[in-house]
């Protein structure tokens, strides 16, 4: 199974947005599973930066940081990327916020029942999710 196919699994089991791309590309485990616990929803259901988006800044954190006390050099290469993720995840979404990405109030039975109605965890979360992988992957 391809990292896509491992993200969209674990959100169709019941992980977050951020978790399921974290632990696609890191390994399910209990530490990554916590680690991006707190993300989902646009960091805690706050609607704000994507959990796709934020599962990838954690990832590309452990990828590309320093193991220690990060030199200004190391520094830059996580920065750098994290940069080039959100240029190329806004191009393709039109924004990295939830809020504007789903255009739904996460919090409210309304909002939740039109997210239901117009699929919009299948057709904004998984293609989030997928554009996060696929930008990942073009780091490699």
């Amino acid at each position: 199974m391809n990292l896509t196919d491992k993200a969209i699994s674990y959100f169709r089991e019941g992980y977050s947005c951020s978790q399921s791309v974290l632990m696609a590309c890191s390994g399910e485990s209990e530490p990554a599973a916590r680690a991006a616990a707190a993300f989902g929803g646009g960091m805690g259901r706050l609607q704000k930066t994507c959990g796709a988006v934020t599962g990838a800044y954690i990832w590309l954190g452990m990828k590309y940081g320093a193991a220690g006390l990060p030199a200004e050099s190391d520094k830059r290469r996580v920065y750098d990327r994290v940069r080039e993720f959100n240029r190329i995840f806004n191009e393709r979404n039109g924004s990295d916020q939830c809020s504007d990405l789903l255009g739904e109030d996460l919090n409210s039975r309304e909002g939740k029942s039109r997210i239901a109605a117009r699929g919009l965890t299948e057709k904004v979360c998984e293609k989030c999710i997928r554009d996060a992988i696929e930008i990942i992957e073009s780091f490699e």
